[in-house]
């Protein structure tokens, strides 16, 4: 009979993970975030769709200056946060954004609430999704250790995709059966527990140290720019993100259209359909942390991106009743969710592997840049192919542009990857989870 070791059994890196109360706060906060931030996006141009009249070009619009911060601010505010400890530009986004609504909430209830006023809030919103966002994924790498990141990510990125899931059905459902301020109130609400939440975090960040007569804000934008520029893989996430992103966008603006107009689906219905991406997203999340190491990490992210995105091409085809193609529609945003986790986790385990921890903000902010950025321009000709083709045929047109990502990927190193990540260029991220307690 074998004697027992005399060292004590080190827990596992997940066990690890949820004792650590920083990181648990960091995940809260940014799920709360990520709700009020989902929320939003829906209420906006629903109320502008159902309670203002808008038509699909004012809608393309709407959506595009929502979009536009991310083409114009993201390499900037990547300049920043790197200088910046991450918590203080979390808490100061949520306090923003949870006023910004709470104005837009007395703006409806009051009467005075018009398409120009939603546009304005919608760039707020907008600007300071940027600034957290570019944050709390600076702040991961800070705050676990390296070896951890995968599930740190597989964690932060399927509350983000219930997120998208609830946010949507919580948006449409208040917009339908309730009233537009309340629809607008409850993104302030998630806000402001994001607000509590994230300005718990008590953990001190090994921010980088500016050297003596440091660079200015520009010059280390072109660092950022340079250094995904100068990785093939880094490159390809970038060109990827790009296609997916202007041709999901596009999709999605016809979409919202879509659904109301042509088959007749009510804000209830809209919201349920939309929020169908979320158990997806979930079920993706768990086999982000298993799949890749046991088949390879490009094979799962080839297969997933063609399956999630190319479920789309049956869109267009649905007729009928709600009692059919609501179904379908869940259907459609089940695998989609679940394909789309999938490539998230995988991309953003494989950028923080291979970059620096003093670059972290700079690289995230320079891919959302070059991937989110060609959304403005994706809604807006979504809106006009719309007016221009009719619906059905610019979603087809939409959706078969989003497969353009996945061949991207294919043919990139991307492709090539095996069961286990590349070699970071950083130190560690800091966070080692303890044996025990909660680990601050």
């Amino acid at each position: 009979m074998p004697s027992p070791s005399p060292f004590p059994s080190r827990p596992s890196s997940s066990s690890r993970l949820w004792r650590d109360c920083s990181f648990r706060r960091l995940w809260a906060g940014q799920t709360a975030s990520q709700f009020g931030e989902h929320t939003a996006v829906v209420v906006l141009p629903l109320v502008a769709v159902v309670t203002l009249g808008a038509e699909a070009g004012q809608l393309g619009v709407l959506r595009a200056v929502s979009q536009a911060p991310m083409l114009l601010l993201s390499l900037l505010v990547g300049a920043w946060v790197d200088r910046w400890r991450t918590r203080t530009v979390m808490v100061a986004a949520d306090a923003g954004r949870a006023v910004v609504l709470g104005a837009v909430a007395v703006a409806a209830f009051t009467g005075r609430l018009g398409l120009a006023s939603l546009a304005v809030a919608a760039v707020v919103v907008g600007t300071l999704s940027v600034f957290f966002d570019v944050a709390y994924q600076a702040s991961v790498v800070r705050l676990v250790g390296r070896d951890e990141l995968v599930r740190a990510n597989s964690a932060l990125e399927g509350s983000r995709s219930a997120a998208q899931t609830g946010g949507p059905a919580l948006g449409g459902v208040l917009v339908s059966l309730l009233s537009a301020p309340v629809a607008a109130a409850s993104g302030a609400v998630f806000f402001a527990v994001s607000f509590l939440s994230v300005r718990r975090i008590r953990r001190a960040e090994s921010v980088p140290r500016r050297a003596p007569g440091g660079s200015g804000v520009w010059s280390r934008v072109r660092d950022g720019w340079r250094f995904v520029a100068g990785d093939a893989a880094l490159r390809a996430v970038c060109v990827a993100s790009a296609a997916f992103q202007f041709a999901f966008s596009a999709a999605t603006t016809v979409y919202l259209l879509f659904l109301p107009r042509d088959l007749s689906l009510s804000g209830a219905a809209v919201g349920l359909v939309l929020a169908a991406v979320g158990p997806g997203a979930l079920l993706g999340s768990v086999l982000a942390a298993r799949l890749p190491r046991r088949f390879g990490y490009g094979r799962v992210l080839i297969m997933a991106a063609v399956v999630g995105d190319g479920v789309w091409l049956c869109v267009p085809a649905l007729h009928g009743s709600p009692a059919v193609t609501v179904p379908v529609l869940c259907g459609v945003g089940v695998v989609f969710g679940a394909g789309g986790q999938l490539v998230n986790v995988t991309v953003m385990a494989v950028r923080q592997t291979v970059t620096p921890d003093g670059m972290q903000a700079r690289v995230a902010a320079t891919i959302t840049c070059v991937g989110m950025g060609t959304t403005p321009l994706g809604s807006l000709l979504g809106g006009l192919f719309a007016q221009v083709w009719g619906t059905r045929v610019a979603l087809a047109v939409a959706a078969a542009g989003m497969l353009v990502s996945p061949v991207v990927m294919a043919v990139s190193p991307l492709g090539r990857l095996g069961r286990t990540l590349p070699p970071g260029r950083g130190g560690s991220g800091g966070g080692e989870g303890g044996g025990g307690g909660c680990v601050e």
